[in-house]
């Protein structure tokens, strides 16, 4: 049976930037062994969540948004881009979900963001560090991470990779207050901003990373590691039996 994973399209405004950045975690899902199912932001309520029936994970990925500053108590500062309410009612409901039935959950940059806020965490508007968070695409190794020896991510990296960790970076925001249940799993070596979270449960996949793996599937150990084991527990994954239906 295919591996089903549920993405939403970046953006409900922007067409170039979807196309731009959709394809390449299209890509990455498929080179890891699964077919990915994305979700037009356009869709009804009842449409997504018969979407949502079929699939077994959901993978957030970034956006040329930023999350509503008012989500986590915030007034916006001038240098807070405006956010994008379609995109944030679709990952609500793909989060709801997955939450619900305990699917395994990838997000990246922006999603990892709108993953803390929904989980009550909040963040940094605007980045102010000696740290270059916002090369772009065009840089594959922009600063080295720190990341957490007894963490899900820090079983998945790669041994070879393990002493020097450098990822890209296209981000302006982070998170400044993690989430209900959500623990820091890595940091910027030299600022110690949060790169990473996952979900404190042993039981349940969920991982958010501030930087852009499918940009580096093709030569990164690590980013093809972490849709590796996405995919494998996507695979795994199994609907919850409902306490007192089995038969006796």
């Amino acid at each position: 049976m295919a591996i089903r994973i549920a993405i939403p399209e970046p953006t409900s405004s922007d067409p170039e930037y979807n196309q731009r950045a959709l394809p390449q975690y299209v890509e990455a899902l498929k080179a890891a062994g699964a077919e990915p199912v994305v979700v037009p932001l356009s869709e009804t309520q009842e449409r997504v969540a018969k979407l949502l029936a079929g699939v077994q994970g959901i993978l957030l990925p970034g956006s040329k948004f930023d999350v509503d500053p008012e989500r986590y108590g915030e007034a916006r500062v001038p240098e807070c881009a405006d956010d994008d309410p379609a995109r944030t009612a679709v990952d609500e409901l793909l989060l709801q979900d997955a939450f619900n039935l305990h699917k395994p959950i990838l997000t990246i940059c922006y999603g990892t963001q709108n993953l803390n806020v929904w989980r009550g965490g909040s963040l940094v508007q605007d980045l102010v560090s000696a740290v270059n968070h916002q090369p772009g695409r065009g840089v594959a190794r922009a600063h080295p991470v720190e990341i957490a020896k007894a963490s899900r991510l820090g079983a998945i990296l790669p041994a070879p990779e393990a002493g020097d960790v450098q990822v890209n970076s296209s981000h302006h925001q982070a998170i400044r207050t993690p989430g209900d249940n959500l623990r820091v799993s890595a940091v910027s070596s030299g600022d110690g901003v949060i790169e990473a979270i996952e979900l404190d449960a042993p039981d349940h996949f969920v991982v958010g990373v501030q930087w852009h793996p499918e940009r580096t599937y093709g030569e990164s150990s690590f980013s093809r590691a972490i849709f590796s084991e996405f995919v494998q527990a996507a695979d795994a994954w199994r609907t919850p039996q409902i306490e007192g239906s089995g038969t006796k």
